[in-house]
C-alpha cells in the first residue's frame, strides 16, 4: 500500500467523493487513504505490454482488459484498490452510475515493486481472495521475465503456477493466454527510446 495520505476517518462516501476530484490515486482501507507511488519505465511498460497481450487475445471473446486508472471495490470489506491490469467478462458490475469503481474482475494483474511487493503478496491478495468473480491473480517481476499465476480452484484453494522465459500463461477463466517473453519486450533489452 502506499504512503498514508492527510486524510483519515473518511466514510467510502467522502473516499469517492476526494478521489473523484484527487489528481492522483489512492487506495482506501478502513476509513484511511493511501497515496499510490508513480511506478518506474520498466514497470509502466510491463503493465502495457500485459494489457496489450490481452486486449488482443480477447478481441473475439466476451471478456475486456482495463489498466490502472480502473479502481476496485472489495465488496466483503469495502475495500478500494487499484490494479496494474484486469479483466472483466461479460456485464461489468460497478458501485454507481459513475462507472469508476468495479466489483466484479475476473483476473487481476500487479506488477511487483520493492515498495509494493509485501503488500500485493500479502494483505491485496488477501482482500482480492474474497471477490467472488476473481478466479486468477498474477503477479510479475519488474527484475526478470517471471511471473507467477495464481488460479483458484474449484474448491476455492488457490494453485500457483510460475512461468519465465519462453513460457506461456494460460488463463482458463477467459479462454486465453500470454506468452511471457511479449510481457518483457523491450523491457531488458534496448530501451524503446534507443535509436
Amino acid at each position: 500500500m502506499g504512503r498514508a495520505a492527510h486524510r483519515i476517518g473518511l466514510s467510502e462516501e467522502e473516499y469517492l467523493a476526494f478521489e473523484r476530484a484527487a489528481d492522483e490515486r489512492h487506495e482506501y482501507a478502513d476509513g484511511e487513504i493511501f497515496a499510490m507511488s508513480g511506478g518506474t519505465w520498466e514497470h509502466s511498460l510491463i503493465a502495457a505490454n500485459i494489457l496489450r497481450e490481452l486486449s488482443t487475445a480477447l478481441l473475439d471473446r466476451p471478456c475486456s482488459a482495463s489498466g490502472a486508472d480502473m479502481r476496485i471495490q472489495i465488496p466483503a470489506t469495502k475495500r478500494y484498490t487499484y490494479s496494474d491490469v484486469l479483466v472483466v467478462c461479460g456485464q461489468p458490475v460497478f458501485t454507481d452510475e459513475k462507472h469508476d469503481t468495479l466489483v466484479n474482475p475476473v483476473v487481476i494483474v500487479e506488477v511487483l515493486s520493492d515498495s509494493t511487493e509485501s503488500y500485493d503478496r500479502g494483505d491485496k491478495f488477501e482482500q482480492y481472495e474474497t471477490i467472488p468473480s476473481l478466479r486468477d491473480y498474477v503477479l510479475v517481476s519488474q527484475k526478470k521475465a517471471r511471473i507467477e499465476h495464481f488460479v483458484r480452484e474449484a474448491g476455492g484453494t488457490w494453485q500457483r503456477r510460475v512461468a519465465g522465459v519462453g513460457e506461456r500463461v494460460t488463463f482458463e477463466s477467459i479462454g486465453c493466454e500470454i506468452d511471457v517473453d511479449r510481457a518483457y519486450v523491450k523491457v531488458f533489452g534496448a530501451r524503446a527510446d534507443a535509436p
